[in-house]
C-alpha cells in the first residue's frame, strides 16, 4: 500500500492538472502537530472507492454509517445503478450506462480490518487529511445520498462483497459523469488542490492507461497504471 500526503498527491496521484474554470481549492494537508485522519483511495478495475476510518465519522454527518457498527472503516463508491449492482459484467448494461443518463447508487462497505489487509489485491493509496478536510469529505458523501427530507436513507440491497449495501444516490451516471468524476469531486471537497497545476516529476515513467473519461467541463480523467489518477484540460 502506498502512503502519500496531500502535497505528494499533487506530484504523484495528479501529476498533470491544467487550470480549469474553478479556483484551486485550499490544501487540506495537516500542519505539523495538527490532528490528522487517514483516508484511502482504492482502485477496483472500473471503479474507485474512498475509505474513511469509522471512528472519524459522526453519525450526525453520515447517518447511514450506523448500518455498520462493527466496521473499522467505511469504503464508499458511486456508480450507475444497474451496472454497479450487477453480480457480473453485462455488456448491455455497460452500454446503457455509457450512452444514456441513468440513476446512480452508492456502494458502502463495512471494512472490519486495516484497509491494506482487506484490499490486499487492489491498488490502495493512503492520504492524510486535516480535520477540516475530513469534514468536507464526509459532508460530500452525506450529500451524495438521495435521502428523504432531513432523514436517513434506507439500503436498497446487499453490496458486492463483505458487509456491504447499496443506497440510492444523487446525480445521473453517464459517459461524462462517471465514478472517477465522483471520486475527483470528493477529493476536491476534502480541500485537495484539484484542479491545479503540477509538474510531472523528473524521471517519471510514461502514462500507461486504457481508462479515460471526459466530463462536461472538458476535464479528462485518466487512470494511470503507473502513477494513479491524472486530470487534464481538453484544449
Amino acid at each position: 500500500m502506498k502512503r502519500w500526503s496531500a502535497a505528494s498527491l499533487l506530484a504523484v496521484v495528479i501529476p498533470i492538472a491544467c487550470v480549469a474554470c474553478a479556483a484551486p481549492a485550499r490544501v487540506a494537508e495537516p500542519e505539523p502537530g495538527q490532528d490528522e485522519a487517514p483516508v484511502y483511495l482504492i482502485r477496483h478495475g472500473w471503479h474507485t472507492g474512498i475509505a474513511i476510518r469509522r471512528t472519524d465519522i459522526s453519525i450526525g454527518m453520515w447517518p447511514e454509517a450506523g448500518d455498520f457498527p462493527q466496521a473499522q472503516y467505511l469504503e464508499v463508491g458511486w456508480g450507475e445503478a444497474d451496472f454497479y449492482q450487477a453480480p457480473r459484467f453485462d455488456l448491455l448494461l455497460a452500454l446503457k450506462a455509457a450512452l444514456l443518463p441513468n440513476p446512480s447508487v452508492l456502494h458502502v462497505v463495512g471494512v472490519p480490518s486495516p484497509v491494506g489487509d482487506f484490499f490486499a489485491g487492489e491498488e490502495v493509496v493512503e492520504l492524510r487529511l486535516s480535520r477540516h478536510g475530513l469534514r468536507g469529505l464526509v459532508r460530500y458523501v452525506h450529500d451524495s445520498y438521495k435521502r428523504p427530507e432531513g432523514g436517513r436513507t434506507a439500503a436498497i440491497g446487499p453490496g458486492l462483497y463483505g458487509d456491504s449495501r447499496f443506497y440510492p444516490a444523487q446525480g445521473h451516471f453517464h459517459l461524462l459523469n462517471t465514478c472517477n468524476s465522483w471520486t475527483v469531486s470528493a477529493l476536491r471537497a476534502a480541500g485537495l488542490p484539484v484542479p491545479g497545476l503540477a509538474a510531472v516529476p523528473e524521471g517519471a515513467k510514461r502514462v500507461q492507461s486504457n481508462d479515460v473519461c471526459l466530463d462536461s467541463r472538458g476535464l479528462i480523467y485518466l487512470i494511470d497504471r503507473t502513477r494513479g489518477l491524472h486530470i487534464l484540460e481538453r484544449t
